[in-house]
């Protein structure tokens, strides 16, 4: 296992002792709106400062980029950690058991490491660039789907773009008949962790932030699997706007997803 590999799994089961010890008693959680509809609790924030810790431990000129604090250390260095420490927080403190933490590392802008682990399941997935991706010692692979018939389909509705929801529900009416069914997790990066499994066949997503897919895009890499844009190039970084699986699911669901782009999600 790659050194670095190795202190991004332990900063992860790190963060998931936090995690999981407040779920022993969610009612004592401090939480504070963030956003239209985004929610931030005092457990992101000590799951995020457990993660910095560990890998500054090993790493102390290495700078993080992280959801709820930002841009943390060296923001100059070639090695940059990508962390979401509770991925799925309103799943947590509603009690819903899927959530999970996210961390990448990327080395000169090209992620290198990645981590998703479900402290509920004990479900670690991982992947080193070029070294394929792994649940827990297992190697993972998208599926084989030659088309989208019969295939199982992860979304997210844009609660935190409703400008988009006229759209979106042309894109979701156009898949349905497809498809043979569709889950909505409230967890981007174990979505993307599940295409990389081979428990989805796709997944795409309107306006997701990095920390939400750097870890996700290596795995579903590693796995065989592709991710673009919605007009299928390669802006997915920027615009958050993502479509993943193998190369054939991917190609039919953009058939699906182009003809109703607006020009905001085309760019």
């Amino acid at each position: 296992m790659h050194p670095m590999l190795n202190i991004a799994i332990r900063a992860a089961r790190s963060a998931g002792k936090i995690i999981m010890q407040g779920t022993e008693q969610l009612d004592k959680v401090e939480t504070q709106q963030k956003g239209v509809n985004g929610l931030v609790t005092s457990i992101d924030i000590a799951a995020e400062e457990a993660i910095i810790a560990v890998v500054r431990k090993s790493y102390p000129d290495h700078g993080f980029i992280c959801e709820e604090s930002g841009v943390q250390g060296n923001a100059k260095s070639e090695y940059q950690w990508i962390v979401d420490p509770l991925d799925g927080t309103t799943n947590y403190i509603k009690g819903i058991p899927h959530f999970c933490v996210s961390i990448a590392l990327k080395v000169n802008g090209k992620t290198e490491q990645a981590v998703v682990f479900d402290p509920i399941r004990d479900e670690l997935f991982s992947a080193t660039r070029g070294q394929g991706s792994q649940f827990n010692t297992y190697r993972t692979r998208a599926t084989k789907a030659k088309d989208l018939k019969g295939t199982v389909i992860g979304v997210a509705f844009p609660f935190n773009s409703p400008s988009y929801k006229a759209t979106y529900l042309s894109i979701f009416n156009e898949v349905y008949d497809d498809i043979a069914s569709i889950r909505q997790s409230g967890s981007p990066a174990l979505d993307l962790a599940y295409v990389a499994a081979g428990r989805l066949d796709g997944y795409f997503e309107i306006g997701l932030k990095p920390w939400n897919t750097a870890a996700g895009e290596l795995l579903v890499k590693e796995s065989g699997a592709i991710i673009t844009d919605f007009t299928g190039g390669h802006g997915y970084v920027a615009t958050g706007n993502i479509v993943t699986g193998n190369p054939k699911v991917v190609k039919a669901l953009l058939s699906k997803i182009r003809p109703h782009l607006t020009p905001a999600l085309s760019r």
